[in-house]
């Protein structure tokens, strides 16, 4: 809690250290003794106590909307992992945006080697390119995360940016906080004899929380020889819907031989019958189908060894007992 780094200690600063990432990322960087770790946290009870009474972690009790007053704190930083983020609400543009790039500009471009800025890959398109329906349409959380994503490069510190866009994040145990899919998980599994039967054209990526710490560590002790910004897209092999929904079942033992396809006409008659309301971004991602992106990245992508690459892996992680 007290940590006082040494002057030969890489100085590494980082938000959000209490949520699902942040846990797997203090846990991974914290093993290299030449690393000195200042974690602002807003409740630091919520960080678990063997991260919390590590010899190089240092906990500053904080909120990021008052991150002026770390200024000293992060002119020392030699690199910036800003993880913190506000779902929704009056404040995410705030906290997501304004704040987020106070904290940014607040670096000292001498000292600071890069910045780690985390964003969400749902802000993009195919194309790795940002995606205007997220900064129209998007929820409070996606339009502020668009709207920061593209102020980035205009930033004095944007040589030192690599942007990372996590995909969907599983993780979490009985020690860490679980991503909001590992969480949901269980109960989606409790519908399966009804969702075998269906079938849909729709895909995308994932990536455990412990890969994307792997990757994190990795360019840590690695910093970039090229200016920026860099833009990592962080996801395995593009996952099919249909694909997942096979293995789930032949998991689980309770495969079938007929399904339904969940054409969009289909969905919307439910929707219609249910009175189902949708929120425009919901409606948007309904009919998108693909989120998928090119050369996303993992452990593999460094020569690293993926932690969560199969769909059994996903399941058997998070805690889905085959029986």
């Amino acid at each position: 809690m007290t940590a006082t780094p040494s002057t030969l200690q890489k100085r590494i600063f980082i938000t959000g250290a209490s949520g699902c990432i942040g846990h797997y990322i203090v846990e991974a960087i914290a093993k290299n003794p030449n690393y000195h770790l200042d974690l602002l946290l807003r409740t630091p009870s919520k960080l678990n106590e063997k991260l919390a009474n590590l010899p190089n972690v240092h906990i500053h009790q904080g909120d990021l909307r008052d991150i002026r007053r770390y200024k000293d704190l992060l002119q020392q930083a030699n690199v910036a992992i800003p993880i913190a983020t506000c779902w929704g609400g009056s404040d995410a543009f705030d906290i997501n945006v304004v704040k987020n790039i106070e904290l940014i500009n607040s670096l000292n471009p001498d000292c600071c080697e890069q910045v780690l800025y985390f964003s969400t890959a749902s802000i993009l398109g195919n194309d790795n390119q940002p995606l205007k329906e997220a900064g129209q349409i998007g929820t409070d959380y996606v339009r502020s995360k668009y709207d920061c994503a593209t102020r980035l490069p205009k930033l004095d510190m944007a040589s030192k940016i690599t942007a990372l866009y996590p995909t969907f994040v599983l993780g979490g145990d009985d020690e860490k906080p679980r991503s909001h899919l590992t969480g949901g998980l269980p109960d989606i599994m409790r519908y399966i004899k009804l969702i075998r039967h269906l079938k849909a054209d729709a895909s995308f990526h994932f990536i455990h929380a412990y890969d994307i710490a792997q990757v994190v560590a990795h360019l840590v002790d690695n910093p970039p020889s090229e200016p920026g910004p860099r833009h990592f897209v962080l996801g395995g092999e593009p996952t099919f819907l249909n694909d997942l929904i096979t293995t789930a079942t032949d998991y689980l033992s309770c495969s079938t031989r007929f399904k339904i396809p969940l054409s969009n006409t289909l969905t919307n008659v439910i929707i219609n019958v249910f009175n189902i309301q949708l929120a425009a971004w919901d409606r948007f991602c309904m009919n998108y189908r693909h989120f998928t992106y090119t050369n996303a990245v993992n452990p593999a992508t460094f020569d690293l060894t993926p932690y969560c690459q199969t769909y059994e892996d996903v399941l058997e992680q998070s805690g889905i007992s085959a029986k």
